[in-house]
């Protein structure tokens, strides 16, 4: 395994991290003892960057994932992340205030059964409330021991400055991926001028960019790709052909689409840290040996010059959690 610098913190966290949302929840049903050897062969390839949250089936992933640090607590970078919350009508809302995040953190670190988080992130930024109030109550966790470092999701620009100006930033976690490159405009900039590591999260297009998926109708009816404006049936049709595009380009390169697609991200600087979500061994196995491919900076281009004959059709999330992202 290949490591990267986290920010400013100085820690050696893996090149490729392991999402684990999909273990609990989002992605059809539950294997919890495959989860289970996903996470122990991870640690075994030297994956020691772990991606959670406490929304991921409303604290179930934290709990598979606490079987596993019972044992193996010191091997895990471990991140996990708070706020979204889930009303009676079972609709979720975003909470950044003081009060609640202080509570989550104590609830995070039962559900994990440790005593700290290394990487705690705000899962969004409360538009009711000014980032620097978030960010000043996380601040004060770092100081009582209970987190280590800090770190914002799906953040825009000024929200990562002011953030920046309470306390450090370590990571930012936004989608990115070879059909998701909106940071490119300003974010990753920003953080690069603070410091501060990407965390492609969705680094894979939810699947798609596996070349593994060619029918949509196909999902299981808990699979919430179903609710997503890029996975309806026309669009993801058209979608297809960018998918078969690329799975050439890959096949060129002998490897997987999703090494290509990997790798790619890996070769947008040394300060992205993809994190592609599994819940199988062998797909764990397969991410992490794009690790090992080297794309040059003609092969990059190859690829975005492919890319720009293309438009993928349809947003990444619904009308409502659009508002969410990038502010």
């Amino acid at each position: 395994m290949h490591y990267r610098t986290l920010g400013k913190s100085g820690e050696k966290v893996s090149a490729i991290g392991l999402g684990c949302m999909g273990m609990a929840f989002a992605y059809g049903q539950r294997d919890d003892q495959e989860s289970r050897a996903t996470l122990e062969l991870a640690l075994d390839l030297g994956v020691n960057f772990w991606d959670t949250a406490d929304m991921y089936g409303q604290g179930l992933n934290e709990e598979q994932l606490s079987k596993v640090l019972a044992t193996r607590r010191k091997d895990v970078f471990l991140a996990t992340k708070f706020g979204f919350r889930i009303r009676e009508d079972n609709t979720t809302y975003f909470d950044g205030s003081p009060a609640y995040l202080k509570k989550a953190c104590e609830a995070s670190l039962k559900r994990l059964g440790t005593d700290h988080i290394d990487l705690y992130y705000a899962h969004r930024v409360d538009a009711g409330i000014p980032i620097e109030e978030t960010v000043g109550a996380m601040a004060e966790l770092v100081k009582e021991g209970k987190v280590r470092y800090l770190g914002l999701s799906e953040a825009s620009p000024t929200s990562i400055r002011k953030a920046a100006s309470v306390h450090p930033i370590s990571a930012l976690q936004s989608e990115y991926s070879l059909w998701v490159r909106d940071i490119e405009k300003e974010i990753i900039a920003t953080c690069r001028e603070l410091n501060i590591t990407i965390v492609p999260y969705s680094p894979l297009g939810r699947g798609a960019l596996t070349g593994a998926l060619k029918d949509v109708k196909n999902f299981e009816a808990n699979d919430f790709r179903r609710t997503l404006p890029r996975f309806q049936a026309e669009a993801f049709e058209k979608n297809l052909q960018i998918i078969n595009a690329l799975e050439k380009t890959a096949a060129e390169k002998n490897c997987t689409l999703a090494q290509l697609s990997l790798a790619w991200l890996l070769a947008k600087g040394d300060d992205i840290i993809p994190i592609p979500g599994t819940k199988r061994r062998k797909y764990l196995q397969e991410n992490v040996a794009a690790t090992d491919i080297v794309l040059s900076k003609k092969d990059v281009q190859e690829i975005e010059e492919l890319m720009a004959g293309y438009k993928v059709e349809g947003e990444r999330y619904s009308e409502g959690a659009m508002k969410l992202v990038n502010r």
